[in-house]
């Protein structure tokens, strides 16, 4: 049987009128940035475009400023890219993410240490 995977840490951060950025937001963002593409970002997250083009939409209505910058189509192609927002945005989220994991560790390490140990294939 396989050794269970690392324990991981996945944080929301939810503001009270139910806007929210998450693990699934932020993923989409960095795939965007590395991509330069939503639809080839929501393939590598296995979501259609629809739903990726949703959630950007609901990001760049959801903050001050855009975090997505989208170009149309046409003999060059289309895009998209991080906005000056979107970068700092990803960045404060998984700085977030990195407190968070840091300073759980020992806890995370105390209820790993509590689990049934599975490693008999039961």
């Amino acid at each position: 049987m396989s050794e269970p995977t690392d324990p991981r840490l996945r944080l929301r951060v939810v503001f009270g009128d139910g806007r929210m950025v998450g693990p699934g937001k932020a993923d989409l963002l960095e795939l965007i940035r590395d991509t330069g593409s939503i639809s080839a970002a929501g393939r590598a997250m296995r979501m259609s475009y629809k739903r990726a083009w949703s959630l950007v939409e609901e990001m760049n209505a959801a903050f001050r400023e855009p975090l997505v910058a989208r170009t149309r189509g046409g003999a060059q192609g289309g895009g998209a890219a991080l906005t000056a927002a979107g970068e700092a945005v990803l960045s404060h989220y998984r700085a977030i993410e990195a407190a968070a994991a840091e300073a759980g560790a020992p806890d995370i390490a105390a209820i790993r240490g509590m689990l049934r140990d599975i490693s008999d294939g039961k």
